[in-house]
Formats: structure tokens, C-alpha cells, sequence
């Protein structure tokens, strides 16, 4: 217990920068995800090879070498100036929006076809039938992968420690320098990110239970 009141400076800010990546990467990746699986379903190919093409390099690219090219390759560039934070954001989002976009696509599918088709019969553009008519349906299936996803979200945020942003990943290695048990300390980031993921879990199982008698 001394070592979290001891160093109270560092697990408050540590732990508010984790919620802030995980919130706006959250966001984001929820948007970006969603227009990608739109892509995904596209009856125009090229929109489809589009939306494919980026699944499979982000999904496949490991998150540290994404990161390592927005800390280390991008500022070469020198198209615009972003901040290790915001750069983590961005990382994060384009890494996660890839298995966003799978999750919505898996759920789309869940739907009829008959749906879509019926929406087409009334008169309803691609894009009307899918927001209207498909993705609201498909939102009920893909609530538990979603979580599941987001909560990976919330874990990735510490690779963003070995890129100079500091969380609660970074935690560690300034309670080694200031000589307290890294291991204590450690237990108590576990502890931590145990509580972040408590609620989105409660928001998982609100959710299955209120969309599963509206059914």
C-alpha cells in the first residue's frame, strides 16, 4: 500500500493518460472501424479491395512497428508535427479500427438478407439501408466482440510506455528509479487496469440483457 500512496504522482497522471488514449482511440476506432466494414460490404470492388487491403496490413502488422513508425518515421516526413500522446492516438486507432471493422462486418452478416432487400425495394440508397435499416441490427450481435476488442484496446495502451508517453505502462520504470519494488508496483498497474475493465464489462452485460428481450 505505501508504494501506490508514496507515488500517488505517478499512478494519477499514469492512470488518466491511459483513459484519455483509450478513450479518443476508443472513438476513433469505432468510427474509422465502422466506415471500413461499410467499405467491406460495398457493392462497388473497388470501395471493397479498399476496405479489404487495409484489414489485412494493419490486422497483420504488429502494433510496436506501427508505433515505431509514428515515433520514429513520420516526423521525416514532416507533413505535420504531432506529439508523442497524439501519436500514440493515431497508432492506436488505425491498429484497432482493423478488428473494429471485422467485428462490425461479422455483425452485418448476421443480418438477412431480406432485410437489405427489402430496404432496396422501398426506395432506400446502399448507404440508407445499411445505416437505417442493417447496422442497427447488426449492433445487437456484436456487442460481446466489441467489448472484447475494446478491453484489448484499453491493454494495448501500454505498449505506448516504450514511446515515451507516460501511463500506466511507463509506471514501472519510475518506481525502479526512485528504488521501490517494481513487482508491488506492477500488481498495483494489474489492479488498476482490473477496475478500468470492470465497467465496460457491466456496459457488456446491461446491453446483451436490454437488446436480448427487445428480440
Amino acid at each position: 500500500m505505501d508504494v501506490l500512496l508514496d507515488n500517488l504522482d505517478l499512478y494519477g497522471p499514469g492512470f488518466l493518460n491511459t483513459i484519455k488514449l483509450f478513450v479518443f482511440a476508443g472513438i476513433g476506432s469505432l468510427i474509422l472501424g465502422t466506415l471500413l466494414a461499410m467499405l467491406r460490404v460495398s457493392p462497388v470492388p473497388v470501395f471493397r479491395v479498399a476496405g479489404t487491403t487495409y484489414v489485412t496490413l494493419f490486422r497483420n502488422t504488429p502494433l510496436t512497428l506501427i508505433f515505431f513508425f509514428f515515433a520514429f518515421a513520420f516526423p521525416l516526413l514532416k507533413v505535420v508535427d504531432l506529439s508523442f500522446f497524439v501519436s500514440a492516438v493515431v497508432a492506436l486507432t488505425l491498429y484497432t479500427s482493423a478488428f473494429v471493422c471485422e467485428v462490425v462486418r461479422a455483425g452485418i452478416n448476421t443480418v438477412p438478407v431480406g432485410q437489405a432487400e427489402a430496404a432496396r425495394a422501398v426506395g432506400l440508397t446502399f448507404g440508407q439501408s445499411l445505416g437505417n435499416v442493417v447496422l442497427p441490427q447488426a449492433a445487437r450481435s456484436v456487442v460481446p466482440p466489441m467489448m472484447s476488442t475494446m478491453i484489448a484496446l484499453l491493454k494495448n495502451t501500454t505498449v505506448a510506455a516504450g514511446f515515451s508517453v507516460v501511463e500506466a505502462g511507463a509506471i514501472q520504470s519510475y518506481l525502479s528509479e526512485r528504488g521501490y519494488s517494481v513487482l508491488v508496483g506492477l500488481l498495483w498497474v494489474a489492479l488498476g487496469f482490473v477496475i478500468l475493465i470492470i465497467p465496460l464489462t457491466f456496459l457488456q452485460r446491461a446491453l446483451e440483457k436490454r437488446w436480448s428481450v427487445a428480440r
